[in-house]
């Protein structure tokens, strides 16, 4: 049994289905659809969730990352990763001082661009993993240690990193243990050719749209607060573990049976820990994000594949048979019992 909400709560989840509405409409105003994308950021955001994005060029993932900081009044920068970017580029510097009145000289730390609360790390594996590890500690442990001192992230901190996947010359892909800090790998695809005429229409003439704030960064906190208070069956709780277990090869599955034939069979390493809790806290912010205090199974699969498809790495055997994570998320969603 599941202890019953508070009024308060059943008040909030109404509020942040309201604010999901509002925060969708505001957006339409510059970006056509992508509504799929969009959720899943939301989703992420108030998970309080790091978001890889995927996509090829000119397909406005800059545009909404910027337009959502501002629907949400955040503080928004962005870091252009190239292969010359230093760890201090992102955290900050020290630079020496000299009092004019004095003449004293003094260190001052002069904050970086990951001082905001929506950081766009654009094409982050186009930098040396030096540089890429000065985000870690920032997005787990949401502070900067800079010259022997400790700075503290404004909250709400929500790290967005995007990845051309065409173009690999001359890139470092992301390292597993840097992989699994991202709650969800979000794909942008093309869009339809409807679409894509509203877009070239739209951008190719005068319009210019009037974003309205729809929710502040301390409310984004009192709902981040709210769903870790959602309660989540154990029911819900098992099949997100279960689900998460399947995925490693020879691993002893719910019932102490084996990961599924295929999994053994195209799966170097399958998904750790941090997979279940990211489905569990994905599936409770879906189900708010519609108005339900409590999530179920279907919100677990729902989010299973952005959660699971950067954390299943395939053998030899799978590339060559062209099987890619995706085909593997999605027959686990078929085999795996919920009961």
């Amino acid at each position: 049994m599941t202890p019953d909400p508070a009024p308060s709560d059943i008040q909030a989840v109404e509020a942040l289905k309201s604010a999901r509405e509002r925060i969708l409409a505001e957006l339409r105003k510059v970006i056509v659809g992508q509504d799929e994308v969009v959720d899943q950021l939301l989703t992420a955001l108030f998970a309080n969730g790091h978001v890889l994005l995927v996509g090829v060029p000119g397909l406005a993932k800059t545009l909404l990352v910027s337009s959502l900081a501002r629907v949400l009044d955040l503080k928004f920068n962005r870091i252009q990763f190239t292969p010359d970017l230093m760890p201090s580029d992102i955290t900050g510097t020290d630079i020496l001082e000299e009092d004019q009145a004095t003449g004293k000289r003094t260190m001052r730390f002069i904050h970086g661009p990951v001082f905001a609360n929506i950081l766009l790390a654009d094409e982050i594996n186009r930098t040396p993993p030096k540089t890429q590890a000065a985000l870690l500690q920032a997005m787990q442990e949401k502070e900067v240690t800079a010259g022997g001192q400790t700075f503290r992230l404004a909250l709400p901190f929500f790290v967005l990193a995007t990845q051309n996947p065409i173009e690999l010359e001359g890139t470092y892909p992301l390292p597993e243990a840097q992989l699994d800090r991202f709650m969800f790998n979000v794909r942008v695809d093309y869009p339809s050719q409807s679409e894509e005429e509203k877009i070239v229409a739209t951008t190719t003439s005068s319009y210019e749209a009037q974003l309205e704030r729809v929710l502040s960064g301390a409310d984004i906190l009192e709902l981040q607060k709210l769903i870790r208070r959602v309660p989540a069956t154990e029911h819900v709780v098992r099949y997100a573990v279960r689900l998460a277990r399947a995925t490693r090869a020879g691993a002893a599955a719910a019932g102490g049976t084996d990961a599924p034939e295929f999994v053994r069979q195209w799966v170097s390493w399958g998904a750790g820990p941090r997979a279940s809790q990211y489905l569990v806290l994905g599936a409770k912010t879906r189900a708010v994000l519609r108005g339900r205090f409590a999530p179920g199974i279907e919100d677990v699969k729902a989010v299973a594949l952005a959660v699971l498809r950067h954390r299943i790495i395939t053998n030899f055997t799978a590339e060559a048979e062209g099987i890619r994570p995706e085909r593997i998320i999605e027959d686990l969603l078929k085999t795996v019992p919920s009961e």
